[in-house]
């Protein structure tokens, strides 16, 4: 059942006639007549009644008007849609954010890509990496961005963003908030306050034995917004990502001897052929200024 077929009937039902209905679909009066026809044919039944100069629609016209009607207008809403996702006028786009990154260095990319590209809508879905991951590779997410203490599964591409501390985080008036940098035999007896989604607890957990440090784990909690009330309360002390965003009042001390850094990434799936609405938001990523929290100026890419 051909598409024009169905418009050129629903033009002869407006105009009842079927010269005016030719010309408002820019054809001929028997091309016109004959898709008619053919729609008849394949219909099994008469549309129209023709007499002379009248054109009248039979019931099984109305009956199947509305039907067409509905097929046209659901065509017509899908090129729209389309349109607007292809033109980013209503694109949506879900990124994956693991949930041990804070905030702090992403408001300023989210605010010059909202200024940029306004038409995008973006949805932040919280996760650990497992759980982010298994959602990429599903198509579940877009991208994601991660971290991790190993390295990332060959199914995935990334693209570093910036590299970031582990710092100590103490209560006020902690004697540990007297160093500048805290080694991390320092800590030895201290009260620890564990966070459960840290995705380099097995690797600091290694480090403090090897060093021979033992701490004594009070809390756990998936929240990170509780572990640093409680620390800033005088419950213990942690360890925590260098942006993640610190309450006030909370001493926080780079870790040294050694140094702890992790990589926050971008991470696509290899292979994977973006739309224009991701391609848009991964180039925007990847020209920004992490270093300083500001966006460059590049050329805009092709979406090809």
């Amino acid at each position: 059942m051909d598409i024009h077929h169905i418009r050129y009937f629903l033009a002869v039902c407006e105009t009842r006639n079927f010269t005016r209905a030719a010309e408002r679909c820019n054809v001929t009066q028997p091309a016109l007549s004959r898709a008619v026809q053919q729609l008849e044919d394949e219909v099994g039944g008469l549309l129209f009644r023709r007499e002379r100069n009248l054109t009248h629609i039979t019931d099984l016209g109305a009956l199947l008007r509305p039907r067409f009607q509905q097929i046209v207008d659901e065509l017509m809403g899908v090129r729209q849609e389309a349109s607007q996702f292809l033109c980013l006028d209503d694109a949506h786009l879900k990124v994956g954010v693991m949930c041990t990154i804070g905030p702090r260095r992403f408001t300023g990319l989210l605010t010059d890509f909202n200024r940029r590209h306004s038409g995008i809508r973006l949805q932040l879905i919280e996760g650990v990496p497992d759980k982010l991951s298994g959602m990429l590779e599903a198509g579940d997410l877009d991208v994601a961005i991660m971290s991790t203490s190993g390295s990332f599964p060959e199914r995935f591409d990334f693209t570093c963003l910036f590299h970031e501390r582990f710092m100590l985080a103490v209560p006020p008036g902690h004697q540990l908030a007297r160093y500048e940098a805290i080694p991390i035999t320092a800590i030895d007896g201290e009260i620890y306050l564990r966070r459960i989604n840290c995705e380099y607890a097995d690797y600091l957990s290694k480090l403090c034995e090897v060093r021979g440090v033992k701490v004594l784990v009070s809390y756990s909690s998936e929240r990170e917004d509780w572990i640093q009330n409680m620390v800033a309360g005088g419950l213990g002390i942690c360890f925590i990502p260098e942006y993640s965003a610190v309450i006030p009042g909370l001493q926080v001390r780079p870790v040294a001897e050694p140094q702890v850094v992790r990589q926050v990434c971008l991470v696509t799936v290899a292979g994977r052929r973006f739309s224009p609405a991701v391609l848009t938001f991964v180039n925007s990523v990847k020209s920004y200024d992490w270093a300083e929290g500001n966006a460059v100026e590049v050329p805009q890419r092709s979406a090809a």
